[in-house]
Order: C-alpha cells, then structure tokens, then sequence
C-alpha cells in the first residue's frame, strides 16, 4: 500500500515529458514578460497561464470537460470570443484622427503588405495555401482577425497562429523601434506635423461606423462580422445614448472575454501539438511578417514625405499596423526620443485605426477568395 501511495504521488513527476517541461518554461516566459517587463500583461499573463495550466503532467484541466477544453470550445472553436472582443475595441476606439486625415487610410492600407508577402513565403516553405494564408494574417497583428480566418481556413494550425499573433502583439514595444530607426533619416524622424482645427460633428462621428459597415458588408461580405461588431461598438460610443452598454463593452465585457480567451489560446499550447517544425516556421514567418508590415508602412510614409514637401513624418507609417494602440504609442515614443516636444500620438493613431480597419477587410478579402463558407 505504501508502495502504490508513493507511486501515485509521484505519477506526476513521472508523467512530465521533456516536451512538457520546456513548454511550462514557455509559460513562465510568458508570465515573466508580463510581470516584470510589461509587455501586454492583459495578454501574456492568462495565455502564460494557461500555458502552464495544460502542461501540468496528468492535468485535467485541458481534458474534454475541463475548464480550459470548455473555453475553448465556447469562445474560440466558435469565433464568439474575437468578435465580442472587437465590440470592446470598437467601443474603446476613436476615429476622430482618421477622419480629420483620411489620407491615413493609404498609410493603413500599405501596412497590411506583410499578410501577403508572407503567404507568399509560406507558399514557398510547403504550407498548403489556406495554412499560407491563415499564417500570412499574422501579418494583421492583429490577435482576433487572426483567430477568425485561421479558424475558418486552416483550424489545426490555431494554436501556433494566435500564440504568435498576440505574442507579437505584445512585443510591438520592443520589435518596431529598430525598424522604424533603420529606415528614417534624423531629419525624417524630426518633422512636425500640424494638427487639423477642424471640429467632428456628431453626425459625422455617427455616421462613420455605419457607412464604413455598409460599405465593407457589401464588398467584402466575409468581412463583415469583424468589422459589423467593431463598428457596432464604435456606434455605441459615439451615439451617446447608451453609455451604460458603452462602458460594459468597453470594460467588463472587454476584460472578462480577454482573460478567457488567453486561458484559451494558452491552453492549445500543448507540448505534443506545439512542439513542431511547422510552429517553429510560423515563429519566422510571423516576425517577418510584422517587420515586413512595419517597413512597407514606414517606406510609404517616406514616399507621402517626399510628394507633400517635406511635411509628413515617415515614422508614421509604422503605426499603419492593427496593433491598437500599441504602435501608436510606439510611433510617439521614437518621435519623442529625437524631439521631446514633437508630438505625433494623434497623427499616429489615424494610420493605427486605420490599420485596423485595413486588416480586417484582409482578412475578409482572404476569406473570400479561399471560398471559407
């Protein structure tokens, strides 16, 4: 009896594989960049801990009842969780840079280069061409576009997908800095830009979302859950008339669905299905894709530099990216480094929300032309 009651306290310890034990590494990585380096800890933190959750040698927890398995199914096998996330975002977004610049909208639209130049590569590495494309949306950085196409295209390449999306995601701090300095000049980086004096209706502001949900619905109809409920926030925030609904979507609903979707994703993490030459090819060719992202916008903000005389920054085309609003903040960070009172955030959040917008209807445009029913 002593014997068996050893055996079963130790069947644990027996359990862990050298795959399992380098992923609950992976988790704690995760939590460690969340703790005490502060990179996105509303998405590192309950990814690296579901991570370590599903790892646990003999776990149920990742199990067919367990809470994790059921998370998963409920919000992410079903897209449910990405969509209700976008109303939060939504919510919390506003459009009134981008419409005061609409030319932002170009510097969005260069900024989704990576999605296919990356599903090019992908081609090239053996992917079948739904697994390139599901991988090239990588290039959105944008973690909830990603879940949906890749859900939809290719689902058994989820796991690494969303892991690399939102760790890219979180890391937009530390991966775009160098870029953004390698391809600007001093002089480039230091150019000001004036703010518009214009003042956004009500109407307009209204206005906005619907049309913007009308006119992507009816092009882009495989676009249109994303963008119909990011929109749908948006509405919500600039109505007015539902601040109630606005502040629920924008803070309890928005933090709620982001903690079970990062146990979610964490829990695909698992050392057997993750622990692949496909995910180590998909690490590359994610941060390709976000450099190539952060270089083709930064190369068309050179471009808009040279044909407005001078008068637009080119470290703006680094925030033409979905990450929201991280890049921005990034974008104003560097311009800061050379010019303390060169403020660029609001400049930098029109090409951010347009980014957004531009990766959702990527995504779309993919769905589309794969024929994902």
């Amino acid at each position: 009896m002593e014997h068996a009651t050893v055996d079963r306290l130790l069947a644990g310890v027996t359990a862990l594989s050298p795959g399992g034990l380098f992923m609950l590494l992976v988790g704690c990585l995760l939590i460690y960049l969340a703790v005490w380096r502060e990179f996105e800890p509303l998405l590192l933190l309950p990814i690296g801990a579901g991570c370590l959750l599903v790892n646990l040698p003999l776990s149920p927890m990742g199990e067919k009842e367990g809470m994790l398995r059921i998370l998963y199914e409920m919000g992410v096998g079903n897209e449910l969780f990405p969509l209700l996330i976008f109303i939060g975002i939504g919510a919390m977004t506003d459009f009134g840079p981008l419409l005061e610049n609409p030319r932002m909208v170009l510097v969005g639209a260069a900024g989704q280069f990576g999605i296919f130049g990356t599903l090019l590569l992908a081609l090239a590495l053996g992917f079948e061409l739904n697994e390139a494309a599901s991988i090239g949306i990588i290039g959105a950085i944008d973690g909830p576009t990603s879940i949906y196409v890749s859900n939809l295209l290719a689902p058994h390449l989820l796991g690494p997908i969303t892991v690399v999306a939102y760790s890219y995601m979180a890391l937009v701090p530390l991966i775009q800095p160098p870029i953004l300095r390698a391809l600007t000049t001093r002089k480039e980086r230091l150019v000001r830009m004036p703010y518009s004096q214009r003042t956004l209706s009500k109407r307009t502001r209204v206005a906005f979302p619907i049309a913007v949900t009308v006119v992507v619905g009816i092009l882009v109809p495989m676009a249109t859950p994303l963008v119909g409920t990011l929109m749908l926030g948006n509405l919500m925030r600039e109505s007015g008339v539902v601040e109630r609904l606005t502040g629920v979507a924008s803070g309890a609903l928005a933090n709620v669905v982001t903690l079970f979707l990062g146990l979610a994703v964490g829990s695909t993490m698992q050392a057997d299905a993750f622990l692949r030459i496909a995910t180590l090819k998909i690490l590359g060719l994610g941060i390709l894709a976000f450099a190539l992202d952060t270089a083709a916008g930064v190369l068309f903000a050179k471009f808009l530099n040279v044909i407005s005389g001078g008068h637009f920054n080119p470290l703006i085309g680094g925030a033409g990216i979905s990450a929201f609003p991280m890049a921005a903040r990034v974008v104003n960070k560097v311009g800061l480094e050379e010019d303390f009172e060169n403020f660029l955030l609001m400049h930098a959040m029109g090409a951010n929300t347009a980014g957004q917008i531009a990766s959702v209807v990527a995504g779309g445009v993919l769905l589309a032309l794969l024929g994902a029913q």
